[in-house]
């Protein structure tokens, strides 16, 4: 007879437990989920490779690529984001392909719900002008240089 008891007092006093939060709290250090820009996205995978937790797949192509981002598996460390920054200010660009959404982390109830994946052309990585004035005037010392067949030796 005490279970019966006890019973009817917790149904009486209602809930003893606080209720799960509509959305978890943000903890001061989070850097956000990951978007990406294929506009501005050479293929150069150096995301991928900086990627701690595998949450960015590359997979290349002939002439294309597909860059794929499971935020399920994702620490929100930013690592791939730094590196997309440092390769496209490299390479002479202003503009990268990765940045973050420091919102709240999204919340989704079925695995893979928030997996994105794009399949895109491989672009051609962009040469600065500056780079290309020093081949130019290294070219006519490699001819000097060549054998001459009528002579049978350098120039």
């Amino acid at each position: 007879m005490k279970i019966l008891r006890m019973i009817w007092q917790n149904l009486r006093r209602g809930y003893q437990t606080l209720l799960f939060p509509a959305r978890p709290k943000i903890t001061p250090r989070f850097r956000g989920l990951v978007k990406f820009d294929p506009e501005y996205c050479t293929g150069c995978a150096v995301c991928k490779m900086r990627c701690t937790s595998r949450a960015i797949e590359f997979k290349p192509g002939k002439g294309e690529f597909t860059w794929s981002y499971n935020p399920g598996q994702c620490t929100f460390c930013g690592r791939c984001v730094e590196g997309c920054m440092e390769h496209a200010l490299k390479a002479g660009h202003h503009e990268h392909a990765l940045t973050q959404e420091e919102d709240c982390p999204p919340v989704y109830t079925t695995l893979g719900e928030l997996n994105t994946s794009y399949t895109l052309a491989r672009k051609a990585p962009a040469k600065p002008a500056a780079a290309a004035t020093p081949a130019a005037a290294a070219a006519p010392a490699v001819a000097a240089t060549t054998p001459n067949p009528a002579t049978g030796g350098a120039q």
